[in-house]
């Protein structure tokens, strides 16, 4: 007779696996990802995380108009290139710029081709590698500091300066929040 079946008396283990582990039933499907997903629901394509020297981080991307106020945001993963983000960015803006502020990061050929066939003066000084200098308008440049104390204002949020939120929707949402506070301050003046 088999195992777990008996006759009788002997049925002291009747229903037991005599040591062996059974698995519990309570899957209506007997996967480890949901029927009608697409794939697993967790992992790192949805965290906009990335690795980096620092550890697990990503990097925010802004647009800007000319007085530092953010337009757009684009959340790339921490190993990525910064020029990465350039071709979401760019065609953004409803109205044509006179000048591309950027820095060393977005630094590349095709980067520079780009706004100078839209007629969009491109600020953006050369890497320290790059074996042709190129110019740029050093005035115009200063101008770029705006959009860095633009996310000194982001980064008092605490939410935003330790990424609190895992996934990458949630921070890009409570990056619109800020920026919304952000953008009251000049509503208020005006």
């Amino acid at each position: 007779m088999e195992r777990g079946w008996c006759l009788g008396d002997r049925c002291r283990n009747a229903g037991r696996d005599h040591g062996g582990q059974r698995p519990l039933q309570h899957r209506q499907y007997h996967s480890s990802r949901p029927r009608l997903g697409s794939g697993r629901k967790r992992g790192t394509h949805r965290r906009a995380l990335g690795r980096s020297r620092g550890g697990f981080t990503s990097n925010l991307h802004c647009l800007a108009d000319a007085l530092g106020r953010p337009l757009a945001f684009h959340l790339t993963v921490g190993e990525a290139a910064d020029c990465k983000a350039y071709e979401e960015l760019i065609g953004l803006p409803e109205r044509t710029p006179d000048a591309l502020l950027a820095d060393k990061g977005y630094d590349a050929d095709a980067i520079r081709a780009n706004p100078a066939a839209r007629k969009i003066e491109a600020v953006i000084p050369g890497r320290s590698n790059r074996r042709v200098k190129i110019e740029h308008d050093q005035a115009l440049y200063k101008q770029r500091n705006r959009i860095e104390r633009m996310f000194g204002h982001l980064k008092i949020n605490r939410a935003i300066a330790t990424r609190y939120d895992q996934l990458a929707n949630s921070f890009l949402g409570i990056g619109h929040l800020a920026t919304a506070r952000y953008w009251l301050k000049f509503v208020q003046a005006a």
